[in-house]
């Protein structure tokens, strides 16, 4: 019998792909969704990327659960051998409150944990971010690895960061005192992009959609380090199977690439029907004064502006022989399937 492997939050983005590729090596896939309904556009998005397709639904089932509320998590885990816990319910990202960020993040990951150690499952694979492991401020340059933990006391830290950073502490936290035979690992990703499985679930590829539609009239002078929502996806189901790979933080960033560089990828890449993506670069001190007095979702990006900082992914290299595909060739491929689904 192939084994069960819970995902939750199916219907997001990372997730929906992690549901795919499982169910393409043949794996038996639980996924959770917050309530009846979702269940057959979950359905109709994985199949785009399932040979025999019919078959692979009868190894996929739902689970009722929302990170939340206690309700519905033991069931979720109940003969599950794996876990991939993916969903995170961070609230308004743009609120200058932290705890309302923290508070969900920290709380769901932490239910997750107790219904899958309760359960025995052997081993959960929680979704962290680069961001949790870099520079605080990120008034540093250079190239930071795993062993690096962003500082959550820094006042200068937005709430998104100060939310991941502490959803993975609480996890490493509660292994610590757990004494049973279920293992953690933690994947750190940066930037997702790629293809999408359905509109209603692009994630942070509404970036691309913004450029493609000539919407982001310019280029902040923001670097990003892309990686290929279909390497995820594998560097989840690598850390799951590896066994070097318990107990054991994994960055999965792509290749450092400036969104200039995006902008003239998707120009070059999809010839007129890239024809709206700008690639006019907006001087630092108009984001900053955008952020201050028009767009408070531009506040999370302004400490950004310019600064290089980078993520070793030698770890996975070396541990889970993990090689993310070119930035290039993501932002095409995320922009082509953009079009092809009628999003822009």
């Amino acid at each position: 019998m192939p084994e069960t492997v819970l995902v939750t939050g199916g219907s997001g983005y990372v997730a929906g792909w992690c549901v795919a590729e499982l169910l393409r090596r043949g794996y038996r896939v639980r996924t959770t969704v917050r309530g009846h309904g979702k269940e057959w556009a979950v359905g109709e998005a994985v199949a785009t990327q399932v040979d025999a397709a019919d078959a692979a639904a009868e190894r996929l089932e739902f689970a009722i659960a929302d990170l939340t509320a206690d309700r519905g998590w033991d069931a979720a885990v109940e003969g599950v051998d794996h876990v991939l816990h993916i969903a995170s319910p961070l609230g308004n990202a743009v609120s200058d409150d932290s705890a309302a960020m923290i508070a969900p993040a920290r709380d769901g990951t932490l239910r997750v944990l107790r219904a899958a150690t309760a359960a025995g499952v052997r081993r959960v694979v929680m979704t962290s971010a680069a961001n949790a492991a870099s520079p605080s401020s990120y008034a540093e340059e250079g190239v930071t690895d795993e062993t690096l933990w962003t500082d959550p006391e820094d006042p200068a830290l937005i709430p998104y960061r100060r939310s991941k950073t502490l959803a993975e502490r609480a996890a490493w936290d509660f292994m610590a005192t757990y004494d049973g035979p279920t293992q953690l690992t933690t994947v750190l990703p940066g930037a997702v992009f790629g293809p999408i499985l359905a509109t209603s679930t692009i994630g942070s590829v509404g970036i691309v959609q913004r450029m493609l539609s000539g919407a982001l009239r310019g280029v902040p002078r923001i670097g990003l380090e892309i990686v290929d929502v279909r390497d995820l996806a594998d560097i989840h189901i690598r850390a799951m199977t590896s066994p070097q790979a318990a107990g054991e933080r994994f960055l999965a960033t792509g290749e450092f690439t400036w969104m200039l560089d995006m902008a003239h990828a998707l120009r070059e890449g999809l010839g007129e029907q890239g024809r709206q993506v700008s690639t006019r670069r907006i001087p630092d001190v108009a984001v900053r004064l955008a952020a201050r007095f028009r767009d408070p979702s531009l506040r999370e990006i302004t400490p950004a502006l310019g600064r290089r900082n980078r993520h070793s992914t030698a770890k996975a290299h070396r541990v889970l022989g993990w090689r993310p595909r070119p930035a290039r060739e993501t932002v095409i491929d995320c922009g082509r399937s953009l079009l092809a689904h009628g999003a822009v």
